[in-house]
């Protein structure tokens, strides 16, 4: 393993409309590993991807994340892109009218701009999609058409596959992507994010409240979150214990931390 760390999450606080979500949030991520952010529904494990991505509606109010070296609470949401940082909505969005070809072109380019390299010629671009078309084994009619429109589910969760191993991020933030994949969709997604991870040493944080996926994967650390807090962390011998037991133990550990250090707060206001 690389001494090499990739992300540095130190005491992240977050939240919404003066609500706060998450409470004091500690990770790290070295280049190449696979870690899954496990927790129940409402636990924060999305609004945790959304900051790290620079969603406007949350807002941080302590802490810090390192990405390679760089503040990433200080670039904007398509500097956090261009720098490396990819987001895998559990919902992708359709965008009619326009190409996948047109669309993933101009991504690539854009972030070639950014890096003050030359853009791609139309024939270098096709010929660099058809290598990414077949490793997550995604069909040309696919491709030709418009982002998302008229896709299934897993159709559409193979795409955002499909845009991460074309983008190569330094890092993947995969957010429920195993939400409604039957068992075959579920085998070609897990094939490509695992190849996308061998061919440019990428990271993926997977967030997820089920096994399904992880099972697929080699995962290097499982990190359980429970309001706010990641109130657990191990290596992926935790997968098979949740998948039997579930998040209960965890939670209701949790809600004796905060009634322990509420207490101790109160006694030392007394």
């Amino acid at each position: 393993m690389t001494d090499e760390i990739l992300l540095k999450v130190s005491g992240l606080r977050a939240g919404i409309e003066g609500r706060e979500i998450l409470r004091g949030v500690d990770l790290t991520v070295r280049p190449g590993e696979v870690h899954a952010i496990m927790g129940p529904n409402g636990s924060g494990k999305s609004t945790f991807s959304g900051v790290l991505t620079g969603n406007p509606v949350y807002k941080v109010t302590g802490g810090s994340a390192i990405f390679h070296g760089l503040d990433l609470l200080s670039l904007d949401p398509a500097d956090r892109s261009h720098e490396g940082l990819f987001l895998s909505f559990q919902y992708p969005v359709e965008i009619p009218g326009v190409s996948m070809v047109n669309f993933m072109r101009a991504a690539v380019n854009a972030k070639r701009k950014y890096f003050n390299q030359p853009p791609l010629s139309a024939g270098e671009f096709l010929k660099m999609m058809r290598q990414k078309r077949e490793i997550v084994e995604l069909d040309n009619k696919l491709a030709s058409r418009s982002v998302n429109e008229g896709f299934s589910g897993g159709e559409k969760k193979r795409n955002e596959i499909f845009q991460m191993a074309v983008l190569e991020p330094r890092l993947s933030i995969l957010d429920e992507t195993d939400s409604g994949l039957d068992v075959d969709a579920l085998g070609v997604v897990s094939r490509g994010m695992d190849a996308y991870r061998k061919s440019c040493d990428g990271s993926m944080l997977i967030i997820t409240h089920n096994t399904r996926i992880l099972e697929h994967l080699d995962v290097d650390r499982v990190h359980v979150m429970v309001k706010g807090h990641i109130v657990r962390e191990d290596d992926a011998s935790l997968i098979p214990w949740i998948d039997k037991n579930g998040f209960e133990t965890f939670e209701r550990e949790a809600a004796e931390q905060r009634a322990q250090a509420e207490a101790a707060a109160a006694e030392q206001q007394a």
